[in-house]
């Protein structure tokens, strides 16, 4: 599995109103939820040199991603300002400018153009230029090239300018695609007034393989070229949400990267029920911290 994307410090607001740093960034997040769940996973991104940028790198390498290919950058690090609501939702504040994660270059992303495994991105890095297109142009090679591509468009309003705008990326993104997913959030933003099997129908039609809508404490709903599925989520006592759609994401390429291409329905049942456990037990935990595979067996026996 490779993963391509930003490293970002989530600075999260205490109780007492102090502020605590905690690795982030939705592909490290699901490049580090894929490895605890025994899936080797590599991680393209580009970490600044800084005591940020250093600290993302060791968290990444402590948790057994594969980092050979990533990239030391002299900007500093993306940082992330997450202010949580009494629920546990974050809402997030973004310093980006300048900063190390955004500014690929060709030859830094010829790595992902290897090998026929799953390559995964989205989030800021498919939308901030100079390297957004970049790195659309790496996932038109790797897809060439027989990989099979997964996006997360995990939608920063604000940093990414319209919704119309935004909305012909991620309708670009699901041209290249085989697994397109958002969560009900992004959806509501991108395509106002369209129901989420509207919205799922629109990205088969753009050709994606598997396309799935994430609904929080709903579960998920999904669609392939024959059929759709909704999955409901474990009922648990959150924490935050921190990291719950990159721990879905990782709960979801596990189980699909395990099954054969060509994934069935049962295969596609499997791997929606894995996103919503993984995602259940990150809620129940402060930051982003996703469940190790034996953590799941424990929680949630597999159904008969």
């Amino acid at each position: 599995m490779t993963v391509i994307g930003e490293a970002v410090v989530d600075l999260v607001q205490q109780p007492d109103g102090r502020y605590a740093a905690h690795p982030g960034g939705s592909p490290l997040n699901v490049a580090v939820g894929l490895a605890r769940l025994g899936v080797p996973t590599v991680l393209l991104a580009r970490f600044s040199t800084n005591r940020f940028g250093r600290r993302l790198r060791a968290h990444a390498e402590s948790n057994g991603v594969d980092l050979r290919h990533a990239v030391d950058a002299d900007e500093p690090a993306t940082l992330g300002i997450a202010t949580l609501t009494g629920t546990g939702v974050a809402t997030y504040d973004f310093y980006v400018d300048g900063t190390a994660d955004w500014q690929w270059r060709t030859d830094e992303l010829a790595p992902a153009l290897t090998g026929r495994g799953i390559v995964h991105t989205g989030s800021l890095a498919a939308f901030l230029h100079p390297g957004a297109d970049r790195l659309t142009d790496a996932l038109r090679g790797a897809r060439e090239r027989g990989a099979l591509v997964s996006v997360d468009p995990n939608i920063r309003p604000g940093l990414i300018g319209s919704p119309d705008a935004a909305r012909v990326r991620v309708d670009e993104l699901a041209r290249i695609a085989h697994v397109l997913k958002a969560s009900e959030e992004d959806v509501a933003w991108l395509y106002p007034g369209r129901s989420t099997e509207d919205v799922l129908r629109h990205w088969r039609d753009l050709g994606v393989t598997l396309a799935v809508v994430t609904l929080g404490a709903g579960g998920a709903a999904a669609a392939s070229a024959t059929s759709g599925f909704r999955q409901p989520a474990p009922v648990v006592a959150v924490a935050d949400t921190i990291g719950a759609g990159d721990a879905f994401t990782a709960g979801l390429l596990a189980a699909l990267s395990a099954a054969a291409p060509a994934w069935s329905d049962d295969d596609v049942r499997a791997a929606l029920r894995c996103g919503v456990e993984v995602a259940a037990v990150t809620c129940t935990r402060a930051g982003a911290d996703p469940p190790y595979r034996h953590e799941l067996a424990s929680r949630f026996p597999a159904e008969s």
